[in-house]
């Protein structure tokens, strides 16, 4: 697609065409395996569902790992499966996607926003305890851009309260936390499987978990609540009988997408490779840019990110514009860039709830501040070299 713009200073912009912030990489051995399921007998619920979860459960290390429609739709059922209802409270991280939160809602639970850490911006494990409290039920930590959350700190607080850990991980498939795969360590762990994420079935999300019980309800949850196991049945009336225990939904994932995730997740070490070969450009480029605050190079911690984004933070006092003017003049530039995220706890719906402004100063400081740049495995070398032009090119014009 060729966009006709003016770059800022009113000359040719740095790219001929517009280049997103995110976009997946589907090739021809992802398009056969998606024919294939759909020249066979399942469509919807099939043996491929279970082979891809099998596989990803492989992958991060995991006993278990349960695939549905979306990872909201996960996330919804990690939220049941930990027993939330009607007066828990939920500690999360309100620099996330607003599903993070609102699968909280959708048990009628409280979801409490705790304030981040101003380096990593993740959620700071210093404020969840002081949040704690006899209604808490869990803590949802988000692994922002792909970097693990101090997963360690959190889990020595979840068991000193007796709290459930549902990691959310939309962010994170492959990253490493203190050498194990994100995925094999909190109670469950969310995976998004959107296209701008590490791999992608279309739409779909994945829960891991190393507990029976979690997984048992996960699956009978994915579909309305129905259990058609003998042993779990109030009776038998034969082959055919079914029974519905408790309010499920219709969470399920495709034969189709699941054949998708599977041929995607056979290359996500070369995603990940891809992703950190063109984080170290932007690195090296942009440390040198005085008015431009870089990500931590996670991969010196004890936490490995896989840079689900990246994400640049701007030193507004040194700019004589807002980032405002700033994210126009790189979208002038045909740089596709975006902002990840409004605190949750900022929009009207919540503000309707009765959340207050001001809860979380990192957090709104931060929103203030970040614009993401591209960062996807379908770029080339030449993508990102525009990128960096492009930055430099707009921070040069507004530096004061």
């Amino acid at each position: 697609m060729t966009i006709e713009r003016l770059a800022i200073d009113g000359g040719k912009p740095v790219r001929d065409s517009y280049l997103p912030y995110g976009r997946q990489w589907i090739d021809d051995d992802d398009a056969q395996a998606v024919l294939q399921v759909l020249k066979s007998d399942y469509l919807t619920t099939g043996p491929t569902i279970a082979q891809f979860e099998q596989e990803i459960a492989t992958y991060v290390g995991a006993k278990y790992a349960v695939a549905f429609s979306s990872g909201t739709a996960a996330l919804h059922g990690a939220c049941f499966a930990a027993g939330i209802e009607e007066g828990d409270e939920v500690i999360t991280s309100p620099m996330t996607f607003v599903a993070t939160a609102n699968c909280i809602l959708y048990q009628k639970g409280k979801p409490i926003f705790s304030d981040i850490d101003s380096q990593t911006y993740n959620i700071a494990t210093k404020n969840i305890q002081s949040l704690i409290t006899k209604k808490t039920k869990a803590i949802i930590p988000v692994d922002f851009t792909g970097q693990p959350a101090e997963l360690e700190d959190i889990q020595k607080l979840a068991k000193q309260h007796n709290l459930t850990v549902i990691e959310d991980a939309a962010h994170a498939l492959g990253a490493t936390y203190k050498g194990k795969k994100v995925g094999s360590i909190s109670d469950m762990t969310m995976f998004s499987l959107h296209p701008v994420k590490h791999i992608t079935s279309g739409e779909g999300g994945v829960i891991t978990t190393n507990n029976k019980e979690y997984y048992e309800k996960l699956v009978q949850f994915r579909s309305h609540g129905i259990t058609r196991e003998k042993n779990k049945l109030n009776q038998y009336e034969g082959p055919w009988y079914y029974e519905m225990h408790f309010l499920g939904f219709n969470y399920r994932m495709t034969d189709l997408q699941a054949a998708l995730g599977l041929s995607q997740l056979k290359k996500i070490d070369q995603f990940i490779q891809t992703r950190k070969r063109y984080v170290a450009k932007y690195q090296e480029a942009f440390r040198k840019i005085k008015e431009v605050i870089i990500p931590l190079d996670h991969q010196t911690n004890a936490s490995c990110s896989s840079w689900h984004l990246y994400i640049i933070r701007l030193r507004v006092e040194q700019l004589k514009v807002g980032r405002k003017q700033i994210f126009e003049a790189l979208q002038k530039e045909n740089i596709g860039v975006n902002v990840h995220y409004i605190p949750v706890y900022l929009q009207p719906y919540y503000q309707k709830l009765g959340y207050s402004k001001k809860q979380c100063p990192y957090a709104e400081k931060l929103y203030e501040e970040i614009i993401t740049l591209p960062l996807f495995p379908a770029m080339t070398m030449k993508d990102v070299n525009d990128v960096i032009k492009g930055v430099t090119k707009v921070i040069s014009n507004y530096s004061r």
